[in-house]
């Protein structure tokens, strides 16, 4: 099984427009970073978690053109305006590919982007959706999921376990829940939310990003959804030796 960034940044991305770096050196290239997303390989399959408005950039820096299934997180524009770009999976593929995700927000994605599940005048739907249940068997691996909370709303937590090996997807929240530590406990990789050093209404920050990931004893740490403010080189030397900064293409494999 292997987890690849395709994205590790906020929903303004690094640089922001008008190549604003703030604390980040533009001369190192894992400081660049799309909006945040996620693939996870199981053999020959591809898993995707959500659809960055980044996604067609991602798929081509990545070469993947394979989507098995895509997993949504919530329906915020960061995690789900790329969706269109499934098009050009759908037709290189022939096949609807099938979504996931919490009922509420399969609801509002297909209020938002209606021609994708329903088609639209002669074109096809190209997704199908399944929502998830509390074991959903994806490609082969057991996917278990968790309700984050996420300032007013909340966000779907991913555990997402085969032959033994487990890889967690914990991105914007803003507590820490005791369902949260018990589904992502003893984990082999978790790949948490990290914004910022200092306090957020939404997000994790640093300390709270650390928070979790020792409370439940993830083997290794990856850290994504970053802004401006956290220079990649600068963090590498604060965090211990098994938390990582993640950056666009990084490859996990255990």
């Amino acid at each position: 099984m292997k987890a690849i960034l395709l994205g590790s940044g906020t929903s303004a991305g690094v640089p922001r427009i008008g190549n604003d770096w703030g604390e980040c050196d533009p001369d190192e290239p894992r400081n660049r970073r799309s909006r945040v997303s996620l693939l996870v390989q199981i053999g020959d399959k591809n898993i995707l978690v959500d659809t960055s408005p980044d996604l067609r950039e991602q798929l081509l820096r990545n070469n993947i053109a394979q989507i098995d299934a895509v997993i949504w997180t919530h329906d915020h524009a960061d995690h789900s305006h790329g969706i269109d770009d499934l098009r050009a999976v759908f037709h290189r593929n022939r096949e609807p590919i099938t979504g996931y995700g919490r009922d509420y927000t399969l609801d509002s994605l297909r209020s938002r982007f209606s021609y994708i599940f329903s088609g639209n005048k002669g074109y096809p739907a190209i997704i199908t959706t399944e929502p998830l249940i509390d074991t959903t068997e994806i490609c082969l691996c057991k996917v278990f999921f968790v309700d984050q909370p996420h300032g007013p709303v909340f966000s779907t937590g991913l555990m997402f376990q085969f032959e033994n090996k487990s890889i967690v997807y914990a991105t914007d929240f803003s507590n820490i829940t005791d369902e949260m530590c018990a589904l992502y406990d003893e984990c082999d990789v978790l790949i948490v939310d990290c914004l910022r050093r200092t306090p957020h209404p939404t997000h994790a920050h640093l300390e709270m990003a650390l928070d979790l990931a020792e409370r439940v004893k993830a083997r290794q740490t990856i850290l994504t959804h970053m802004d401006k403010s956290l220079d990649y080189r600068t963090l590498v030397s604060e965090v211990p030796h098994n938390i990582v900064p993640g950056y666009d293409g990084l490859c996990i494999s255990i």
